[in-house]
């Protein structure tokens, strides 16, 4: 077991995890991924409810700690939209997080931590970025509302904010569903 220190000081994407993720790995724990994900078959289609995206996971060829993971991941982002949209879990709609390409990039990122299997998880106080997006809402401000609603949760973040989106929902749910202590 191992401990993981993933810096999201500058970015705290989804790729900037994974690619911490994958840099952290042995050459043997990397060959344990690339199988892994090689038996992944996420269907590409439009999951738009959290039951459909539980469901999707559900069939995943995956180690059942990777789906569990991503179950937790996929509820604490319907949770935040939940509370941002004033409606319940059941009501939500996902857009780009429910789509297969939403689901497998969850799936590469709780795949590795499997990989790793690190007994504690730390990281820096997050990079949100600043500015405003477009997305299936309109314009947002940066942090969008749902990652807004996650960090509020006990997640520190960097006092200076860099342009651009560099925390999304899904980056600040896998952040509240794997970190443990943050430091710097």
């Amino acid at each position: 077991m191992q401990q993981l220190h993933l810096d999201l000081s500058q970015s705290a994407t989804r790729a900037t995890i994974l690619s911490q993720l994958l840099s952290a790995m042995t050459d043997d724990q990397r060959a344990c991924y690339d199988e892994a994900i090689a038996k992944l078959s996420v269907p590409d289609e439009h999951h738009h409810h959290l039951s459909d995206v539980l469901m999707a996971i559900e069939s995943l060829n995956a180690d059942e700690q990777v789906k569990l993971d991503m179950k937790g991941v996929y509820r604490i982002l319907a949770e935040a939209e939940a509370a941002v949209h004033e409606v319940p879990v059941e009501e939500i709609h996902f857009h780009e997080v429910g789509n297969g390409s939403g689901i497998l990039n969850a799936a590469k990122i709780c795949t590795a931590f499997w990989v790793l299997s690190p007994h504690q998880v730390t990281c820096t106080p997050v990079q949100t970025g600043c500015g405003t997006i477009e997305c299936a809402h309109g314009t947002l401000p940066i942090p969008a509302p749902a990652t807004k609603a996650i960090l509020d949760n006990g997640i520190p973040l960097q006092e200076q904010t860099l342009e651009g989106e560099l925390c999304t929902p899904t980056s600040a749910a896998i952040i509240s569903h794997f970190v443990t202590e943050f430091s710097e």
